[in-house]
């Protein structure tokens, strides 16, 4: 039996140990079970700071995406700290496989927070200090955030198979040559594109999607 800790527990350090198990076997690897064995408690004390797997997760995901959000970096232009913001949680998500689905669930059943607040705050005080006129601030930077969530969460996702046995030059070598294979009349766009997957960078195509989103957006202003 694993030794008991004789000092009290923090919410903090439950949340951190969840993070562990989380990126070590994803969300079925978090169990209270595991917990208790890793941080050598007894449930009552687990249960003293979190009622809940779910309250677990949300803490969870709230403290990855506070820590992404909180890094210090120089002063730049509105546009430059987009892009920082950005990649922050490109980062966050590549380095936590898990987060991509916990941040997507919580947009949608939670977005009234404390995540979903964060993230558009976060990016929204830049697309204002862009001079874009207050009645697209919304819609600017719902657009941002959901480029930048849905193509960091691919990027993920396309992490975990090359991941799962995959060389990544092989698996793109292979996607590229069955695009290049797709018939020419029905895909010739598909065909046209299919070397540049064989070579791309992931972080500059996705910088490449900000900046291009950012583009549009200054044709408001």
């Amino acid at each position: 039996m694993a030794q008991r800790r004789a000092v009290a527990l923090s919410r903090a350090q439950i949340i951190g140990t969840a993070v562990e198990l989380l990126d070590a076997d994803g969300e079925s690897g978090l169990t209270f079970r595991a917990l208790t064995e890793r941080l050598a408690t007894g449930p009552g004390a687990i249960y003293w700071h979190v009622a809940n797997k779910g309250e677990l997760l949300d803490a969870a995901t709230g403290a990855v995406v506070a820590g992404a959000l909180a890094v210090e970096r120089p002063a730049g232009s509105p546009r430059d700290e987009v892009r920082a913001v950005a990649l922050g949680l490109f980062d966050a998500i590549e380095d936590h496989p898990w987060l991509a689905p916990q941040l997507s669930a919580q947009l949608s059943r939670g977005p009234s927070g404390p995540v979903t607040p964060k993230i558009f705050e976060s990016i929204g005080r830049h697309v204002r200090d862009l001079g874009v006129p207050k009645g697209s601030w919304f819609t600017a930077t719902s657009a941002l955030v959901h480029y930048v969530l849905g193509a960091a969460g691919q990027n993920a996702a396309n992490a975990r198979v090359v991941t799962s046995g995959k060389d990544r030059s092989e698996f793109l070598d292979a996607v590229s040559a069955a695009w290049a294979g797709l018939d020419a009349e029905e895909y010739p766009f598909m065909r046209e594109v299919a070397a540049e997957v064989r070579d791309h960078d992931d972080r500059e195509q996705f910088l490449a999607g900000v900046d291009l989103i950012l583009t549009g957006i200054s044709s408001l202003i």
